[in-house]
């Protein structure tokens, strides 16, 4: 039996100013243990998560300019520029100016980054395992994560 006062009809209401009550603070939590196990995950492959992302991306996309990669990934250059910096030193994408639009760089893959999709291709499966969630519970959250971020999307631009 669930100790929440909300669970019990007699029981007082609870502090909306309460931590714990607070959806964005559990969402925080979730990140950073996320971000634990993919440091540990991620370590064989010498990328970091941030980094991995960008992979992701190119590996589903192929080549993206930084503006378009910055949208899908959510990050601004000023994030972004030192990533792909060093993703390029190490030797695992290019950028280069696009030809139809000078003012646009364009990131693509070298035969090193595309050679990490196979062994990257473990990375699900382990982090799922490490979630301790069914393929259907995964998928679930997914979902819910998903539609919470298209809401607080609206929110967001509608009080723009």
């Amino acid at each position: 039996m669930s100790d929440h006062a909300a669970d019990r009809p007699d029981a007082p209401a609870e502090d909306p100013l309460q931590l714990a009550l607070h959806i964005c603070f559990a969402l925080q939590n979730t990140s950073r243990a996320f971000n634990a196990v993919y440091r540990n995950v991620l370590r064989e492959t010498g990328l970091t998560y941030p980094q991995y992302l960008v992979m992701l991306a190119l590996w589903e996309h192929g080549e993206l300019t930084v503006k378009g990669l910055g949208a899908l990934l959510r990050l601004d250059s000023g994030t972004l520029s030192p990533l792909l910096k060093r993703l390029e030193a190490a030797g695992l994408i290019t950028r280069s100016r696009s030809r139809t639009d000078e003012r646009s760089v364009v990131i693509a893959l070298t035969g090193s980054g595309e050679g990490l999709r196979e062994p990257a291709r473990r990375i699900p499966a382990e982090i799922q395992a490490a979630a301790g969630l069914d393929t259907a519970d995964f998928h679930t959250l997914d979902r819910i994560l998903r539609q919470l971020t298209d809401s607080l999307d609206s929110a967001a631009n509608a009080a723009d």
